[in-house]
């Protein structure tokens, strides 16, 4: 069970890292009706979401060995 929260978190989070736009175009672009990208801002926050769910990632695959 924690393996498998570990792995969502650990792939949504390298999704948010790598490709902030993308997540943008599934989550947000349809409430917007004059924007073609996202703004520096979001990009910047969705980057630090990425970050804090690979810490909880890596938080619950270490403590699986404890």
């Amino acid at each position: 069970m924690i393996i498998t929260i570990a792995v969502i978190f650990g792939l949504l989070g390298l999704m948010m890292l790598i490709a902030p736009s993308i997540l943008w175009m599934i989550t947000e672009k349809w409430k917007s009706s004059d924007t073609s990208e996202p703004s520096s801002l979001y990009k910047l926050s969705v980057r630090v979401g990425g970050i804090a769910c690979l810490g909880i990632a890596i938080y619950a695959t270490y403590g699986l060995f404890l």
